[in-house]
């Protein structure tokens, strides 16, 4: 029943029935034969099929929930039995936004120091792919903003507030003051993230309110092609405070507070809400607790 239950889970993910085989590696005919065996026992209709995959049924979107209840606790013993004989080990996955991909080490770095068999693998993904990706198991974790957009029944463990900068060359337009509006960045040549991120979607908030009309002359879903752009001293762009401190400002470049209003967003750790966890994800809850403590004795 398991094995079909995955199939289920992968026909989601793919939304194909190809590629969902692919991902489970057997056959499509196994994997088809699979999902109809469960609809049989179950004794209703689960998919809705045509010549493609045209998504669940009512009874289908139940079953897919109990299907990602039912496999993630799966895993989690799995996880659980093998920690008890080997001790931790594994890959731990975890999605975040690209604006929180600077703050990854500051999980990352005090969880090997403690468990140094695990491995990891981090992806850059939008606040709703990190979502759908915790939904369908593709990752064990996500950091992402927490106080913006709705993040479902997922639990959270808050890391950090996010406050905004002006990142440009010190001889360009505003480059030498110590505080600029959010009018007065809207003045200016600005490359910025896609639309698709939660991130762009604030800033476009904050611009618009302050009464600009944003038009920003480049747009990219990569922080090293925005930089690099500005690196050039012909454009401006905005990014979070903890993100414009890695690229080693220079005297070429700066990082100015964005006031009236500054703004700020929570950006925390977000994971499926669900009982036992995984050993990997209770040690990585434990480390977010610890960098939320320490962030709170700070503020």
């Amino acid at each position: 029943m398991i094995d079909k239950l995955e199939y289920l889970l992968a026909l989601a993910r793919e939304e194909h029935f190809g590629r969902g085989a692919e991902s489970c590696g057997v056959t499509q005919p196994t994997f088809s034969a699979g999902i109809r065996s469960l609809e049989e026992a179950l004794g209703m209709p689960l998919v809705e099929r045509s010549s493609r995959f045209q998504g669940f049924t009512p009874e289908g979107e139940r079953v897919l929930e109990w299907a990602r209840r039912i496999v993630g606790d799966m895993h989690a013993m799995r996880a659980d039995i093998r920690a008890l004989k080997r001790g931790l080990n594994g890959l731990l996955r975890i999605a975040a936004i690209p604006t929180a991909l600077a703050t990854i080490t500051e999980l990352t770095t005090p969880y090997r120091r403690q468990h140094e068999a695990v491995r990891f693998s981090i992806q850059s993904c939008t606040s709703n792919e990190v979502l759908r990706r915790l939904d369908n198991f593709e990752v064990d974790a996500g950091v992402t903003y927490i106080d913006n957009e709705p993040i479902g029944k997922n639990r959270v463990v808050p890391l950090y507030d996010e406050r905004y900068r002006l990142l440009t060359a010190a001889d360009a337009p505003l480059g030498r003051r110590e505080q600029v509006s959010w009018a007065e960045v809207g003045q200016i040549p600005l490359c910025l993230l896609t639309p698709d991120m939660q991130n762009r979607r604030i800033l476009d908030r904050l611009l618009r309110n302050a009464g600009t009309e944003l038009r920003p002359t480049l747009e990219s879903n990569s922080i090293v092609v925005l930089v690099s752009h500005v690196q050039t001293g012909r454009w401006a762009c905005v990014l979070p405070e903890k993100l414009a401190q890695i690229f080693g400002l220079t005297p070429r470049l700066r990082a100015i507070p964005i006031v009236e209003p500054e703004e700020v967003h929570a950006v925390g750790l977000v994971l499926p809400n669900r009982e036992p966890v995984s050993p990997l994800v209770a040690a990585l809850v434990n480390v977010a607790e610890g960098l939320a403590r320490g962030q709170a004795a700070l503020a």
